[in-house]
C-alpha cells in the first residue's frame, strides 16, 4: 500500500464490447462481437504499483473509473489476444469485491494496440529482472561464474613474427655513441689499447704507429712567430700608443710583466 503508482501508458480512444458465450475452447474471435456497436468508449490508462499492472478504463471528460483489470502476469489469463485481429483483446475486470467478468476491448489505431502490448511486456520484463537480482543478493554463490579454464584439446597460438629483437642481438648492431658535434666515435680496439691521436686530425703516419721509434725529423716542432717591428706597431696603434706609453711602462714595472 505504501508503494507509489506509476503510469505506463495512456490511450485516449478505446472501445469496449460485450462478449458472447464461448462455443468452444478454441479462443476468442473479434468478428463475433458486433464491432459496429461498442457497449462503451473512453480512454485507457495503464498503471503499475509494485509488481502488479492495472488496466483502467476511464471516462474521457471526468476521468471516472468505468472498470479495472489487475494484471499479475503477461501473457496470462488477465489479458488475452483474439485469434483474428491484432487490435482487439479480452481482459478480465474486477470490482474489488471478488466479482470478475470478461470484456472485449479494441483500438481504432493499430499503433495504439502495439503500444498497449509493449507497455505490459516492458513492465513484466522489469519485474523478472528485479526478482533475479533479489535472488542473487540472497545467494551470491549460486550466481553464474566465469570459467576461464582451457577446455580439453583447446590450444593457444602466439604470433611472434613481429616482435622486436633485443638490442645487441645478431643482425642488429648497437648504435655508435655520438661525439661532440654529432660525429660518430669509433669503438675502442679489442686489445684495450687506445688508438693513437693525430695532432693534425688526419691519419697517423708510420712513425706515429705504436712500436715505431720517433726521431727528431718525424716531429714538427712549433716555430716562434716573428715579433712585429717597432715602426709597424707604431703605425698600428697610432697616437694611442704615444699617449699611453709612459703609463704602460710604469704598469709593466709594477706588475712584473716584460715587454717584448
Amino acid at each position: 500500500e505504501d508503494q507509489a503508482e506509476s503510469v505506463l501508458c495512456v490511450k485516449p480512444a478505446v472501445l469496449v464490447y460485450r462478449l458472447p458465450p464461448r462455443a468452444s475452447s478454441r479462443g476468442y474471435r473479434a468478428a463475433e462481437w458486433q464491432l459496429d456497436q461498442p457497449a462503451w468508449s473512453g480512454r485507457m490508462r495503464i498503471t503499475a504499483k509494485g509488481k502488479i499492472a492495472f488496466i483502467k478504463l476511464e471516462d474521457k471528460s471526468s476521468g471516472e473509473l468505468f472498470a479495472q483489470a489487475p494484471v499479475e502476469q503477461f501473457p496470462g489469463i488477465a489479458v488475452e489476444s483474439v485469434t483474428d485481429s491484432s487490435r482487439y483483446f479480452v481482459i478480465r475486470i474486477e470490482d474489488g469485491n471478488g466479482r470478475r467478468a470478461f470484456i472485449g476491448v479494441g483500438f481504432v489505431d493499430r499503433g495504439d494496440a502495439f503500444d498497449f502490448n509493449v507497455a505490459l511486456q516492458d513492465h513484466f520484463k522489469w519485474v523478472k529482472q528485479q526478482s533475479e537480482l533479489a535472488k542473487q543478493a540472497e545467494n551470491p554463490e549460486q550466481g553464474p561464474k566465469l570459467d576461464l579454464r582451457f577446455k580439453e584439446g583447446e590450444t593457444i597460438k602466439l604470433n611472434i613474427a613481429n616482435m622486436k629483437k633485443k638490442e645487441g642481438a645478431a643482425g642488429n648492431p648497437r648504435p655508435r655513441p655520438a661525439g661532440p658535434g654529432g660525429l660518430s666515435l669509433l669503438p675502442p680496439p679489442p686489445s684495450g689499447k687506445s688508438a693513437p691521436v693525430c695532432p693534425s686530425g688526419g691519419w697517423p703516419t708510420p712513425a706515429q704507429l705504436p712500436g715505431t721509434p720517433i726521431t727528431d725529423s718525424d716531429l714538427s716542432w712549433p716555430q716562434p712567430a716573428a715579433a712585429p717591428s717597432t715602426a709597424a706597431a707604431a703605425d698600428a696603434w697610432g697616437d694611442f700608443a704615444k699617449a699611453s706609453g709612459s703609463s704602460s711602462s710604469q704598469a709593466q714595472a709594477n706588475t712584473g710583466w716584460v715587454q717584448f
